[in-house]
């Protein structure tokens, strides 16, 4: 090697080690910055830690038992409830007035009037059974009357859908 080469080497071997150590020093400030800095605390994590350890059931003994199973079917059957259309009511006049009166008080699409007794007659003599199938299911009927199903309310049961239509075929005997 001549003593060009041997320069050149030592420059870039300085060069090199300069850099070497520039980086790690580089890093060294970064990693004190790091450690510095609050960390970012997930406000979900704890929830997400507690629906995981948490057990898969429970026991239940004696009256403490009893009284909280009882607890949790109410709180069942009260979101059950709430998710029921008219807060689950069966009334039939509730139903009728909250949604069938916007097309039984018109007639909208061939819908018979409330009280109309020409219109319901020939409904009724069909039977009860029929015209509650129709207005679970649906019906489009062969003159162009249509009645959605459930009156377009699918959150209706069908015992409500059911005493709705009693009612309105009572007021239309």
């Amino acid at each position: 090697m001549t003593k060009s080469d041997q320069s050149f080497m030592r420059s870039f071997s300085m060069l090199i080690a300069g850099l070497s150590v520039l980086t790690v020093i580089l890093i060294g400030m970064a990693w004190l910055i790091y450690d510095h800095e609050p960390k970012e605390i997930n406000p979900e994590a704890a929830k997400k830690v507690a629906a995981r350890i948490e057990p898969a059931g429970a026991v239940y003994a004696g009256n403490t038992g009893r009284a909280a199973m009882q607890a949790a079917q109410d709180a069942a059957a009260k979101l059950a409830a709430s998710q029921v259309a008219f807060g689950g009511s069966t009334d039939g006049k509730t139903i009728y007035d909250g949604l069938c009166h916007s097309c039984h008080t018109a007639g909208v699409a061939g819908a018979p009037k409330v009280g109309d007794k020409g219109m319901w007659a020939p409904r009724i003599a069909q039977g009860l059974d029929t015209l509650v199938k129709h207005a679970i299911e649906g019906y489009h009927g062969p003159d162009g009357n249509t009645m959605p199903a459930k009156g377009g309310m699918p959150s209706l049961t069908d015992d409500q859908v059911k005493n709705a239509v009693h009612w309105m075929t009572d007021q239309s005997k």
